[in-house]
């Protein structure tokens, strides 16, 4: 049989028009917008955005009715990467800064404003974390949330800030002008601490690891307790997970 005169499926060719369409935008495509760009009626348009929807390969912000990946297609990715994921990758680097540290090493991305945690090492201590791989995280009072906040171009930021700061305790930062003031502090040093912000008596240092346009496509963090991460030794813990994310970076080839 010859392939090249054996047709091909329409609709699948359209669903991967509209993903590659969406792997051009940051901050997602609305309905009207893709059914724009494939020249289809809002109706077809729908049809193919939900199906993808539905099987979790897109996402829809319920806020500003834009359609954006989800969390299966960075699972297929990761998997697929070369033959080892991002994980897989970075898992060296992990075990060697939970090594040095001895404490609890995270690894997440940025999924639906919330932070998804997708790789742990747990520290040789009897102490645990209770975190899990999967567990969704909020954005603005977690070492890992704030490290890929600062690197959000501006209009995703203003985004988030306007669906609303809430607060998880007396240490959350609730005002939108102090948020974009601590923001700055973390791409200027690098990291970003979560001092008690998410859980009272825990604190988390995050670093982003970055792309070659400089933005954040993960991070990494280490967390545990106030009496392990003190005033003291916060600035020698925040130069490790900095380190190691910058080391990450470069072995996923994002920066030389």
């Amino acid at each position: 049989m010859d392939d090249k005169k054996t047709k091909s499926v329409p609709a699948l060719e359209r669903a991967l028009k509209i993903l590659e369409m969406l792997a051009n935008s940051r901050t997602g495509l609305t309905l009207a917008e893709v059914a724009r760009h494939l020249g289809l009626a809002r109706s077809s348009t729908h049809y193919l955005l939900l199906t993808l929807e539905r099987t979790g390969y897109l996402y829809r912000n319920k806020q500003t009715s834009r359609y954006m990946f989800g969390v299966k297609l960075f699972t297929l990715a990761n998997t697929g990467l070369g033959g080892l994921g991002v994980r897989q990758q970075a898992a060296p680097f992990l075990n060697t800064l939970g090594q040095k540290t001895k404490l609890t090493v995270n690894m997440a991305i940025l999924e639906q404003n919330e932070v998804v945690l997708i790789e742990k090492v747990e520290p040789p201590s009897i102490f645990r974390l209770a975190t899990w791989v999967g567990q969704r995280l909020p954005l603005r009072c977690t070492g890992l949330g704030k490290a890929l906040l600062a690197y959000l171009p501006e209009p995703e930021l203003d985004q988030i800030i306007k669906a609303g700061l809430l607060r998880h305790n007396e240490n959350t930062i609730v005002s939108p002008k102090k948020l974009k003031e601590h923001l700055e502090l973390v791409r200027k040093l690098g990291y970003a601490v979560d001092n008690e912000e998410a859980t009272i008596g825990l604190r988390g240092i995050g670093a982003p690891i970055l792309d070659r346009d400089s933005q954040a496509i993960a991070s990494i963090s280490v967390s545990g307790t106030t009496t392990q991460i003190t005033e003291d030794n916060l600035t020698s813990l925040a130069g490790n997970v900095k380190q190691s994310a910058i080391e990450i970076s470069r072995c996923l080839g994002s920066i030389q």
